[in-house]
C-alpha cells in the first residue's frame, strides 16, 4: 500500500518529467521544491554505490573534511568525506591513486550539483598498491629517513626486549622459544593487530609507547624493539607500508629490528628500521648471542689471558737476567763507600772531643764577665744614675707646678674682675623671669608672671600681673626666702 506522501512525490516527479500537452496548464514549482525532489530521487536510487576510478585533486580543510574528485576517461565525480568518516578510512585519498570508493550519492542544492559521500576507500588492485608504495618510498627517501648514518647499532646483550606483534600468533612463540634457547632475556609484548585497518595505528602507537617509558621505572624500558609479523600478501602487509608506521620507526630512540613477512616480502618499515631480518626467528637470533657459545668464548679468552700473562712474565724474567749480567758486582759498588765510612768512624771521636774543647774555652771566656764583683759594680752604677735622674725630675716637676699655680691665680683674678658679681657689690641687681631668662626692659617685666631679682647676697621672687603696662602700679610683691647665690667656681687654691 502506498502512502499519501509517496503518492504526492510520485505525482510531483511525473509532473517534472512528463511534457505537458498543448493547451494544458503546467504546474509551477519553487526552486527548493525541485531541488528537494532531485535530492530525494538521487539519494533514494543510489543509497549505496561502489565506484572505481582514479583520485584527482584532493583538498583537505581545517574542519577535517576532505573534498576530492574520482575520475575516469569520460567523466568526473565530486566526492566528499566528512571529518568523522575521514578518521575511519583505511586508506587516505592521494592524487593519482586508483581506488574503489564506497558510499552514497547526494546532491548539494545551493550549487545544483551532485556528489558522492565516500565512507570507505580501498586501493584497486595490486598494481595501484605498488605504485602508491613506490611514491611513498621516494618521498620518505627524499626526507633522509632511509639514510644509513641515522641508523642505530643493535645492543650486544639487551636486558629487556620489547616485541610488537600479535599475542596469539606463532610469531611470538617462535621469538620466545629462540630467545630461551640462545640467551634468556626479559621480554615485554605489546599486543597489536598485524593486519587490517587498525594495524598501522596500533603498531605506531606501540613503538611510541615503548619509547615513552621511563628508564628505571616500574615497567622497565626496552633496550631493543622487535616489530614482527609472519608472511602474507601485499594487502595483508599493507599496514606496515603506512607512513605513520615509517615515521614512528624513524623517530624511535630505541634501536628497532624489523621482522615483517618472509625474506621476499619488503615493506616501508624495513627501509626505516635500524636493522631488517627476513623472519621473526632471525630477529631473535640477531637480538642476543648464544649463551653457550659466549661461555665457551669467555673460557677460551680466559685461557689465552693466562697464557699471555705467563709468556709475558717469562719474557720479563729473561730480560732481567740479560740486563743483570751487564751490571757491576754489588760488592764492588759499595766497597769504596764502606772504606770511606770506616775512615769517618775513626775520625769521629777526635772531632767530637775537639768540638767540646772549643765550646768549653768559649764558655770560660764569656763567663769571665759574669763574676759577682763585676755584676755588683754595674748595679751600683745603674742605681747612682737612676737617683740622679730622679732628683732632676722632682726639681723640674716642682718648677713647672709653681708656674701653673701662678698662671691659674692670674686667671682667677681676671675672672672675678670681669664677672657681674663685682657689679652686684656696687648696688646693682640682676632681674630674671620664671623661666630664668634675663629681663632687660619694662615691657618684658610687665608680661612676666613672676620675677626673680638677684642681689649681692641673695635672690628674691616677686609675683606680678600679666599684660599690665605699668609695673609699679600693679606689682604685688611677695617676700620669698632668699636663695643662696651661686658664686660660681671659687679659688682652686
Amino acid at each position: 500500500m502506498v502512502g499519501g506522501d509517496e503518492l504526492q512525490e510520485s505525482a510531483l516527479m511525473s509532473d517534472l518529467i512528463d511534457d505537458p500537452k498543448p493547451g494544458q496548464n503546467a504546474p509551477e514549482f519553487s526552486v527548493s521544491e525541485i531541488s528537494g525532489a532531485v535530492k530525494r530521487m538521487i539519494e533514494g536510487q543510489f543509497s549505496f554505490v561502489r565506484v572505481r576510478g582514479e583520485i584527482g585533486r584532493v583538498n583537505r580543510y581545517g574542519s577535517g573534511h576532505i573534498y576530492y574528485d574520482i575520475k575516469d576517461e569520460g567523466a568526473v565525480l565530486n566526492a566528499v568525506t566528512w571529518k568523522g568518516q575521514a578518521e575511519k578510512l583505511s586508506v587516505q585519498p592521494e592524487e593519482g591513486m586508483e581506488v574503489v570508493a564506497m558510499g552514497k550519492l547526494t546532491s548539494f542544492p545551493k550549487q545544483s550539483k551532485y556528489q558522492m559521500n565516500v565512507m570507505e576507500l580501498r586501493v584497486a588492485g595490486v598494481g595501484a598498491l605498488m605504485a602508491m608504495l613506490e611514491k611513498r618510498k621516494k618521498a620518505l627517501a627524499a626526507e633522509g629517513l632511509f639514510d644509513s648514518d641515522r641508523k642505530q647499532a643493535i645492543p650486544y646483550l639487551p636486558e629487556v626486549i620489547g616485541v610488537v606483534t600479535s599475542p596469539t600468533g606463532a610469531v611470538i612463540r617462535d621469538i620466545l622459544h629462540r630467545l630461551r634457547e640462545r640467551f634468556p632475556r626479559k621480554v615485554l609484548v605489546w599486543p597489536v593487530i598485524v593486519q587490517g585497518d587498525r594495524c598501522a595505528n596500533e603498531v605506531s602507537a606501540a613503538i611510541k609507547g615503548f619509547n615513552a617509558m621511563t628508564p628505571g621505572g616500574a615497567m622497565p624500558r626496552p633496550d631493543l624493539i622487535i616489530v614482527a609479523r609472519g608472511g602474507g600478501s601485499i594487502e595483508d602487509l599493507w599496514g606496515f607500508n603506512e607512513e605513520i608506521v615509517a615515521r614512528a620507526t624513524a623517530a624511535s630512540d630505541i634501536p628497532l629490528i624489523s621482522a615483517v613477512g618472509h625474506e621476499t616480502d619488503t615493506t616501508l618499515i624495513d627501509f626505516v628500521s635500524d636493522h631488517r631480518v627476513p623472519t621473526p626467528t632471525a630477529a631473535a637470533e640477531l637480538a642476543v648471542p648464544v649463551r653457550s657459545e659466549l661461555i665457551t668464548w669467555l673460557a677460551s679468552m680466559g685461557e689465552r689471558q693466562v697464557r699471555a700473562l705467563g709468556d709475558g712474565l717469562a719474557r720479563r724474567q729473561q730480560r732481567l737476567r740479560d740486563i743483570s749480567r751487564a751490571l757491576p758486582n754489588p760488592e764492588e759498588i759499595v766497597a769504596t763507600q764502606r772504606q770511606r765510612l770506616d775512615l769517618l768512624e775513626n775520625r769521629l771521636p777526635r772531632a767530637l772531643q775537639a768540638g767540646v774543647d772549643r765550646r768549653k774555652a768559649l764558655l770560660v771566656r764569656e763567663g769571665a764577665g759574669l763574676r759577682p764583683q763585676v755584676l755588683k759594680r754595674a748595679v751600683e752604677n745603674k742605681v747612682d744614675r737612676l737617683g740622679g735622674l730622679n732628683q732632676r725630675f722632682l726639681r723640674a716637676a716642682d718648677t713647672q707646678g709653681k708656674i701653673w699655680r701662678n698662671k691659674l691665680s692670674s686667671l682667677e683674678r681676671l675672672r672675678e674682675t670681669l664677672g657681674y658679681h663685682a657689679t652686684l657689690e656696687r648696688g646693682y641687681a640682676v632681674v630674671r623671669d620664671q623661666a630664668g631668662i634675663l629681663v632687660s626692659d619694662a615691657v618684658a617685666a610687665a608680661q612676666a608672671r613672676g620675677l626673680e631679682i638677684q642681689f649681692k647676697d641673695a635672690r628674691v621672687d616677686i609675683v606680678t600681673g600679666v599684660g599690665e603696662r605699668s609695673v609699679a602700679k600693679n606689682a604685688k610683691s611677695k617676700y620669698v626666702r632668699p636663695k643662696k647665690i651661686d658664686e660660681g667656681q671659687g679659688n682652686l687654691f
